[in-house]
């Protein structure tokens, strides 16, 4: 193992890439601190949640147990879990310069599952919206609506962000930019993986126990 496989953390492209290995480490690096900071954040809705899921932050409005939908929390998990399998899968593709078609074979299909997911949430969220417990309701849903939303967004703007490497790949081919790019990407999907593991166990399997 060479000193450059051990620069940072996490994913990496390997020497034979050339320089574009060393240029994604740096990158990776600064990556990282982003991460770390949008983790304080989420940290701290957590935090906020946990504070709110009690009878008084309900205010004698609904709580989780006549809100949340194990099932479709479940399936939701799964979904995230599977793409992060398939991004893992199309990063090896890119470390090993394996085919396009298999690179974008499988970061397609992590964008399907990631718009999956999406599809489920909001399917939820629009039945408590139909149930009268929307942010506004209590302080135990304007906690659950502040953070798990959040990590919602966070899921968008990665399927948005997949759409575009998708697009740069066709266009760009892969440059050293463009895996790059791809890099960062693979560290963001898979920290939402991360959060969303956190937030069905507190959430979900917490609020329903």
């Amino acid at each position: 193992m060479s000193k450059h496989d051990t620069i940072h953390p996490g994913l990496n492209l390997g020497e034979h890439h050339g320089a574009a290995h060393d240029k994604a480490e740096i990158g990776a690096f600064g990556f990282w601190i982003f991460l770390m900071s949008d983790l304080i954040i989420f940290g701290l809705m957590f935090a906020l949640y946990v504070t709110m899921q009690n009878p008084m932050g309900q205010a004698g409005g609904p709580g989780p147990k006549e809100l949340f939908d194990l099932t479709s929390a479940l399936i939701q998990t799964m979904l995230l879990l599977v793409s992060s399998l398939s991004f893992g899968l199309a990063s090896l593709a890119l470390r090993h310069h394996r085919s396009r078609a298999e690179l974008t074979f499988w970061l397609a299909l992590t964008l399907l599952l990631g718009l999956a997911f999406l599809s489920f949430e909001a399917r939820d969220f629009a039945a408590m919206f139909a149930a009268d417990a929307g942010p506004s309701r209590s302080g135990f849903l304007s906690a659950f609506f502040g953070l798990v939303p959040l990590h919602g967004l966070h899921v968008a703007s990665g399927c948005l962000w997949l759409l575009i490497m998708l697009i740069q790949i066709r266009t760009l081919g892969l440059s050293d930019l463009v895996k790059s790019r791809l890099l960062k990407l693979g560290l963001f999907w898979h920290f939402l993986d991360i959060v969303w593991i956190g937030i069905f166990s507190i959430v979900y399997l917490g609020g329903l126990a």
